[in-house]
């Protein structure tokens, strides 16, 4: 099994170039004006660090091998970089719920979850300026991670979306802390996500945070590292209590184990 504990700070993400992964785009020196990078039409962050700009591109999970395009823009010179994404296989999960409508809705909770899905999506497209570092990241809660990234998932012997993010089994009540300092984008009761929060870090990168069982922030709310946002959970679609963190990056889901400290691993 693999555990997650507090430890220091984080570099910038690492870099892999695969579905659901991240890549790091060197754009000259810090000295040069800001440029403006945009994939698929969205926006992507731009850091001042290590004494240039540097673009920080989130990868769809969906995305093929194969070559994608990056615009970048500085004044009035237009020019684009190639990213070469390699394959990644990820494994299937197999899972058994037992509050089988959390599998199929009933036709009427399809008006609740199409509302929740457009009201989410808003949410993870928020674009907020920021010139700050944007990863230093520490690890919400401690716990057994019971679900890794990127998984095809199969909820009683029906195939559904890959998993986008990563789950943190612990006990009902843990305390959840903020990864970063940030601004709340969004809370809500979810037909799948049960109690949600968003935390909004600037330049398109947001947290979220599944399945609680207490909410202790409201939308809006400036928070900074380390404060207590609510509290570990079985809300919504769940097999246990467990914290689902998911990272999002130009509206893109991305591999969260890439933004926080290492962890420390177990083999059983």
């Amino acid at each position: 099994m693999m555990l997650v504990s507090f430890a220091s700070e984080a570099k910038l993400p690492d870099t892999s170039a695969v579905p659901g992964g991240v890549e790091i785009i060197r754009l000259g020196s810090e000295h040069l004006a800001k440029p403006d990078v945009t994939y698929r039409g969205r926006p992507v962050m731009v850091v001042k660090t290590e004494g240039e700009w540097q673009a920080i591109l989130g990868i769809p999970l969906k995305a093929k091998p194969g070559e994608i395009r990056v615009s970048i823009r500085r004044g009035e010179e237009v020019s684009s970089r190639i990213v070469t994404i390699k394959d990644k296989q990820y494994p299937t999960q197999y899972l058994t719920i037992k509050d089988t409508r959390k599998v199929n809705p009933y036709k009427y909770d399809m008006t609740r979850i199409n509302r929740e899905v457009d009201e989410i999506n808003n949410v993870l497209r928020h674009w907020t300026d920021s010139d700050n570092e944007p990863v230093n990241f520490i690890w919400p809660i401690n716990g057994r991670v019971s679900g890794l990234f990127g998984r095809r998932r199969v909820f009683n012997g029906e195939p559904r979306k890959p998993h986008s993010g990563m789950d943190i089994a612990a006990v009902t009540g843990t305390p959840i802390k903020a990864p970063a300092d940030g601004v709340v984008r969004g809370v809500g009761n979810y037909f799948f996500n049960g109690n949600t929060v968003f935390i909004d870090h600037g330049q398109g990168l947001i947290t979220m945070f599944c399945h609680l069982n207490q909410i202790d922030v409201k939308n809006g709310q400036h928070v900074l590292q380390g404060e207590l946002i609510g509290e570990v959970g079985e809300t919504g679609r769940v097999t246990g209590p467990h914290l689902h963190l998911g990272v999002s990056l130009n509206d893109e889901r991305v591999e969260p184990l890439l933004f926080f400290p290492p962890v420390s691993t177990l083999l059983e």
